[in-house]
This record gives structure tokens, sequence and C-alpha cells, in this order.
């Protein structure tokens, strides 16, 4: 199988091409290289007769087009986006230009290829668009995210999303282009760029500094590790229906302070000699302006359909993320060194 992927330098696609990869798959990774990517995530591969790489932006549409006419693949995945709600309450042009723009851009290339195909390639093809259970909104103690939930989005992030989202499936319904679209919960473990709330924490807690924690630390989200994202999204490329969205989730609603508290006691466990409490490092700050309470998803349509669940107990997968970044501190100390020093993003000022 050809794979062609955007965004794939960065958290989830690089950890998607890893994936394929070990299943002998043909990847062409199409990735801006924007701060949150990584070449080292996929270094490995830069050798390998099974991967290939181009630096380009979804924005670009000659370059795109001659990067999918060249691979022909039966497959595209679009991981590309502008991902952290923070910077895109600071600064939301850019999540207009790639989530938005950028879409409106792969989805017309793709419709361009797939026209030029013959049926038996048709009959193959699909366009896999990632996307966010974010673009429901918010739920209070009560309910869950399904297929048919409307969309609510809260943030210039979720609201850019959201209207990619539209864009793939108006695509799919107006010009017939075989495309799926997927809502993730969220994920965690390597390669995730530390400004998000799990690799900060670990990050932070592995010096010794304060561990910022928004509002009380009462927001309730979703959990799923990257690894098992990666397998319903093959399942979705093998079996998936055109047209159809997808739910995926972990199964796992934990509070931010959930969350801290553990990764407090995982480092207690491992420095247990030095009687030293992590949890006094938590510090609860300004909350996020329009901070959504509650994400939660249901995923019996993966569970029926695609005969998909999540394998890895976050017990577990919260413990092998931590040993990650302890193990590959190069990765994310040029992370830290060149483009992000944990510092606060999102303050509206």
């Amino acid at each position: 199988m050809k794979i062609f992927v955007t965004g794939g330098s960065g958290f989830i696609g690089s950890n998607f091409i890893h994936y394929q990869i070990n299943k002998k798959n043909k990847i062409f990774n199409y990735d801006k290289l924007t701060y949150a990517s990584s070449i080292e995530s996929l270094i490995s591969l830069q050798n390998n007769s099974y991967y290939m790489f181009k630096k380009g932006d979804i924005s670009n549409v000659g370059v795109l087009e001659d990067a999918i006419k060249f691979f022909k693949p039966s497959i595209i995945v679009n991981f590309a986006a502008e991902t952290h709600v923070d910077r895109s309450i600071d600064g939301p042009k850019d999540f207009i230009q790639t989530n938005i723009l950028g879409t409106y851009n792969l989805l017309q290339v793709s419709l361009n290829y797939y026209k030029s195909l013959n049926m038996k390639e048709k009959n193959r093809f699909k366009l896999i668009h990632i996307s966010t259970d974010e673009v429901f909104g918010t739920l209070d103690d009560k309910g869950f995210f399904n297929e048919n939930t409307p969309y609510d989005p809260s943030s210039p992030y979720s609201a850019s999303k959201a209207s990619s989202d539209h864009l793939v499936r108006a695509w799919n319904k107006t010009y017939d282009l075989p495309a799926i679209i997927t809502n993730c919960s969220n994920n965690y473990g390597p390669y995730q760029f530390p400004e998000k709330l799990i690799p900060l924490m670990i990050i932070n807690a592995m010096g010794k500094k304060k561990l910022p924690v928004y509002g009380k630390g009462n927001n309730i989200r979703d959990w799923l590790h990257v690894y098992d994202h990666c397998r319903a999204i093959d399942s979705i490329i093998k079996n998936g229906k055109s047209g159809s969205s997808y739910i995926i989730g972990g199964n796992c609603e934990k509070t931010n302070l959930d969350i801290v508290k553990m990764i407090c006691a995982i480092f207690d466990e491992k420095l247990k000699s030095n009687n030293f409490k992590h949890k006094t490092l938590i510090k609860f700050v300004d909350d996020r302006p329009g901070h959504d309470y509650r994400y939660a998803v249901d995923c019996t349509k993966m569970k029926n359909e695609l005969k998909w669940e999540p394998e890895i107990s976050f017990k577990k997968g919260l413990a092998s993320t931590v040993d990650w970044y302890l193990k590959n501190d190069f990765w994310w100390k040029k992370i830290q060194n060149t483009k992000y020093s944990q510092q606060r993003l999102g303050l509206l000022n």
C-alpha cells in the first residue's frame, strides 16, 4: 500500500508513519516542518526504502500536486494542522490558513488526482481527514460525543478544525471524493511536543520545576495512547466506509489534576530514595479562556463496524510515556533549547 501523509513529522503523524513502515507500507511524508514538527522523530527512517520525505506546505498547491502525482498513492491521510488551543488564542491566523485553506487546497488537489485514476485505482482510493473531538464543544458531567453530535466549537483551534471537517464532508457529498473523517480524543505517547499537558508535566517534573495546572484542574478529557490511535486509523484505511465519520477514544476519562498527580506518583516511585514528593510542585494558575469542561466519546461505531477497541491501559501507557521522555532527553532538549522553553501561552495579553 502507498500512503501519502501530510503533517507526518508531527506527534501523531510520526507515530503513524513508524506504525505503517513496520507493516511494510510505502510512505511519502509531506510536512511543512513547523515548530511542532521534528525531523528527529523519523530520523531512523531516513535510509529506509519504504520512506520518502518532502518539505512542503498544504497551502502550496503546485508543490502538493506535484508530490501526489509523483508518488501515486492509494491512500492520503491528512494530519497537517495547527493544533494547540493556547496558540490559537494568541494567534488564530495560522489556524485559519492551515486548517481551513490548507484543507481546501488538499481537497482540490486530491479530487483532481482522483479523477485521473482508472476505475480499479478509484475503488482503492481514500482520503482520511484526522480531526478532533473538540469540534463538538463541551459536555457537563453526563453524556458522550458520538458521530451524530452537532458541532459547537469553543476555541479558534476547534472552530478551524470544525470548518475543515465541513469542507471534507462537502467534497464527499458534492464531488464524490472518497473521504472519511475521524474525530479523536486526547492522545499521549512518544514524540509529543512539550507544550501539551502530559509531556510538559513530565519534563517539568524531571527538573523539579512548577507543574502549572489551569484553574482547579477539574477539566476532564478522554485519553488514548497514540499507538491505539494508529491502529484505529489503520482499521479505517482498510475497512472504513467513504462518507463516514468515526469517533476514536480511549474510554478513559481523567481530570487534568488526576493526570498530574499520576505523573507525580510515577516520579516518586522511580526516585523514592530521595523522599521528595513531586506533588508539592503543583501550582494552580489562571484558567485558559473559554476552557471546555469535559470531553467524552462513544466509540461504539468503531467497535461494532471495525472491531477496534483500545488495547493500552492508561496506567501502563502513562508509565511507558514517562520512560520514553526520560530515555530520549536528546529529543525534547533540542526543542527546549531552540523552540519552546515551557512558557505559558494563551493568556490574552
